[in-house]
């Protein structure tokens, strides 16, 4: 036990406390239990998807996928940087849609960040368009972000519906999120060449396993677009995956895999933020939201939205608005969305993505200015929620 205490991490210590905290509220009754309750049930289909399409990812990662992929696509751009700049854009929204913000934070952040030093790039282009795609490119599907996941179930969204809702404003997130990048990262008088020096294939350790969890992410992505219910989907490709490992490699399967620090943070978030809402919270975002759902309604829920996310993350951001905005206001929810999804830009804390993010950049000695970050951060921001809320509200 001292062991484990001692491999606890700052930001494992944090989520314990969250989750402390939570269960304090609803010991001293500050939270009512029946509330609480609903409360857990609500997010139980939405943990299992969690932990699922973690493990599905992270076992893909140690198949080599990600590698290969990435290795690949830097091959493909030839040295060219404006070739390049459109693959990893390319590669970053499509593993956040498909398969989780956090799994872009998490596990395609550490891919790029070791592609730079066998292609000879600037390391901070890459590791800028992992973080910032993780939270702009998060809006299309459900399996995106968690924060859909509950808006989906707010708004009674089928994933086709919600995909037919929300692409317009995700190609807005996208195209502004990459004119951003460009500007203030990719030039060329920011990466500092003209050419990079494409890099050798990456090898593949095993090829079943590789084969395998390719595979179980297609059979992923291609039962969620079939309407399957997404946490179905997502435990039974990681348990395809799991039966591979468990067949060829054993040793990668250990108590690691299970990303019990996800789940812990967010039932903890479950019972304080509601316990919060009832002491003074509601009040709060009802005055910076507005009860109205016309179109200044709906930019200032974005706004708002933006604004509480970095100040204590967009999960509780979120789900603060989303108790104060009517049922059937449902573009001002959706406005209330993409300000949680796309305006966590500037802080460090804005989402848990971003967390993950510096703590992989941390790792690997990866210098992020921390004033440049902000303010790139707050110009995009601004720019990209209004840009994305007025392409959700021209394609009601």
């Amino acid at each position: 036990m001292a062991d484990v205490i001692r491999r606890l991490a700052v930001l494992d210590w944090v989520r314990l406390g969250v989750l402390a905290a939570g269960l304090l509220c609803v010991a001293t009754g500050l939270l009512p239990a029946e509330e609480a309750v609903a409360n857990v049930r609500r997010i139980g289909p939405l943990l299992l998807f969690l932990a699922a399409v973690i493990v599905l990812a992270e076992l893909t990662k140690e198949a080599d996928v990600f590698d290969v992929l990435a290795g690949r696509m830097a091959i493909l751009g030839r040295g060219n940087y404006v070739a390049l700049f459109l693959l990893c854009t390319a590669f970053a929204s499509f593993v956040t849609i498909f398969l989780n913000l956090d799994t872009t934070a998490v596990l395609l952040t550490p891919v790029m960040l070791a592609l730079a030093p066998r292609a000879r790039i600037a390391t901070l282009p890459l590791a800028m368009t992992t973080i910032w795609l993780a939270n702009t490119a998060s809006l299309l599907l459900p399996v995106s972000n968690l924060t859909n996941l509950l808006a989906m179930d707010r708004v009674e969204l089928s994933t086709h519906d919600f995909a037919a809702r929300m692409w317009a404003p995700q190609a807005a997130s996208i195209a502004v999120t990459m004119l951003f990048l460009w500007v203030f990262y990719w030039r060329r008088g920011e990466r500092g060449a003209d050419r990079y020096q494409p890099p050798s294939p990456a090898p593949v350790g095993d090829r079943v396993l590789f084969t395998v969890a390719g595979g179980a992410c297609l059979l992923f992505i291609a039962a969620i677009l079939a309407g399957v219910q997404i946490g179905a989907a997502a435990a039974v490709a990681a348990l395809v995956v799991i039966a591979a490992f468990a067949w060829r490699d054993r040793s990668k399967l250990t108590w690691g895999l299970f990303p019990w620090q996800l789940l812990v943070f967010v039932t903890g978030l479950f019972l304080v933020v509601p316990t919060l809402s009832r002491y003074g919270l509601d009040d709060l975002m009802r005055a910076l939201v507005g009860g109205t759902g016309d179109t200044a309604g709906d930019y200032r829920a974005a706004a708002a939205g933006a604004g509480l996310s970095n100040l204590v993350n967009n999960l509780p951001a979120y789900y603060a608005g989303e108790r104060v905005i009517a049922p059937a206001n449902h573009d001002q929810l959706l406005s209330l969305l993409i300000g949680t999804n796309v305006g966590p830009l500037i802080t460090p804390w804005g989402s848990l993505a971003t967390l993950l993010w510096f703590e992989w950049c941390r790792r690997r000695a990866v210098k992020v200015p921390m004033a440049k970050f902000v303010l790139t951060g707050l110009c995009l921001c601004a720019a990209g929620i209004a840009a994305t809320v007025t392409a959700l509200l021209l394609t009601a």
